[in-house]
């Protein structure tokens, strides 16, 4: 059966994302939704962009367009946007790409991943946003700082008027545990700051996590 998986905030950890792979194991049936914040902070960017773009052959591959990919692809218009998104964990993307790379550096077929993230993703039961949500809008309505930039510890949404749960990344949850508040799950686990990076099968609530160290660790969670 086909699955619907989200993957929360990566940033930059390749061994954790590969080790998630491998226990998730997508088929070309499933859709597996990568929430934002792929790169930036972990040591590995460049790594974690290689194994998106081998993924996009296995399966219906949808990366949501987080605050970091956004500050990315703004550094390549002006240095004050340079200076910016270096300041906020670029640096350590840039140095992935090798000692003293540059912007030119990067190869195209990234730039091309970055360039297809899409605002948000939506199916008949849920929606993936990167960070946050207006409850009374529908998702092409929503600004754009709310969908990047908006911490649930600056402001939790009611339910959304569609009736639908909304899965979220962006807020890092420090515990490494889900934040699960009926109509809102928070997947970013904080894999960046020695948490776990987490997927979620959004139908049936299986998680699937792992560290940068390649510790993985599974169970089912009632929906």
């Amino acid at each position: 059966m086909a699955r619907l998986v989200a993957i929360g905030d990566i940033h930059g950890c390749s061994m954790a994302l590969a080790s998630v792979l491998r226990a998730v194991r997508p088929s070309k049936d499933d859709t597996l939704v990568v929430l934002g914040d792929t790169i930036d902070n972990g040591l590995d960017s460049r790594g974690v962009i290689d194994l998106l773009i081998e993924l996009e052959g296995c399966c219906r591959l949808v990366v949501v367009l987080g605050n970091h990919e956004e500050m990315m692809l703004s550094a390549r218009h002006n240095r004050k946007s340079l200076e910016f998104w270096l300041n906020c964990g670029g640096l350590a993307t840039l140095d992935s790409y090798g000692f003293g790379a540059r912007l030119s550096d990067i190869p195209k077929r990234h730039w091309q991943l970055l360039e297809r993230c899409i605002p948000f993703f939506e199916t008949e039961t849920h929606l993936f946003v990167h960070a946050n949500y207006l409850p009374e809008l529908p998702l092409a309505g929503q600004p754009g700082d709310v969908l990047r930039w908006r911490s649930l510890d600056d402001s939790v949404p009611g339910p959304h008027f569609s009736g639908k749960v909304a899965v979220v990344g962006h807020t890092p949850q420090i515990s490494g545990e889900l934040l699960d508040l009926g109509h809102v799950l928070c997947i970013d686990t904080f894999v960046q700051g020695g948490g776990w990076l987490t997927a979620l099968d959004a139908i049936t609530g299986k998680i699937w996590q792992a560290d940068e160290r390649a510790t993985v660790r599974a169970e089912q969670r009632g929906r």
